[in-house]
């Protein structure tokens, strides 16, 4: 029998399999709906006006945050979160997940607005300007349909162009970006692969129950605790094992 046939067939499926699970994996979607921002920006965002700086890691309390995309303007300093994501959106502005619906499938994330709430508070502790003038951006790639309302910021597409060109009054001035700009440069992590996966470790550790965790405050070790009284009441967080001489606590998420 001759296999030559076959083989030969194989040698073109085994890749094209590969590259296929390549590209349908949250790593390589995550790239590719920045890249897509990037290039958007490049076209429709003109570059003397709007000042881009891409992947910013920055150290907080917590570890670190990585924030996709950040354009500092006189109109405001816009922080833009990318979702490459397909079928149907379901989520509210306040709720702590979102649902994406797929196949006849449902999965959840986390609501990518106070995803980005942290980047902004981030940002807004390493910059020197007005809390007001950092802006949060959510883009969503993909051909998603959002099938609950979604405020202004929540975007689809090249729409985030639309949303940030709707700010024309102007909150800094020209000194104030470049040393925004400065600042930002100064303050971030090295944009490499280290970085990258240092960043991935820690927020590995922070959802892990079982991980280690040093208070930032007192470097005693951290316990996961439940509210049990208030708006945030069966919430879990992480508190300080040394409280009530050390009132530290962190997120979960």
């Amino acid at each position: 029998m001759d296999y030559y046939p076959i083989l030969k067939v194989l040698w073109w499926l085994v890749p094209a399999a590969l590259a296929i699970g390549f590209f349908q994996s949250r790593w390589s979607k995550g790239i590719l709906g920045e890249a897509l921002v990037k290039f958007v920006a490049k076209l429709r965002l003109p570059a003397e006006t709007y000042y881009p700086i891409h992947n910013v890691t920055l150290l907080t309390p917590e570890g670190t945050t990585q924030i996709d995309h950040v354009f500092v303007s006189r109109y405001g300093i816009f922080v833009v979160e990318t979702k490459n994501m397909k079928g149907w959106i379901f989520g509210g502005e306040n709720q702590a997940q979102w649902t994406q619906t797929l196949f006849k499938k449902s999965f959840t994330f986390q609501n990518p607005l106070r995803q980005n709430f942290k980047h902004v508070k981030a940002l807004e502790a390493a910059l020197d300007v007005p809390a007001e003038a950092i802006r949060s951006v959510i883009v969503f790639f993909g051909g998603g349909t959002f099938k609950s309302p979604k405020p202004a910021n929540v975007t689809s597409g090249g729409d985030y162009i639309t949303y940030i060109k709707s700010f024309r009054e102007p909150v800094l001035s020209e000194l104030e970006v470049q040393n925004a700009v400065s600042q930002i440069q100064a303050g971030r992590l090295a944009p490499s692969r280290e970085t990258h996966r240092q960043h991935v470790q820690q927020l590995r550790a922070r959802f892990d129950p079982a991980a280690e965790r040093k208070c930032p405050k007192c470097g005693s070790g951290m316990v996961l605790r439940t509210a049990k009284r208030g708006a945030n009441a069966r919430n879990k967080f992480w508190g300080c094992s040394a409280y009530p001489r050390c009132r530290a606590v962190q997120n979960v998420t």
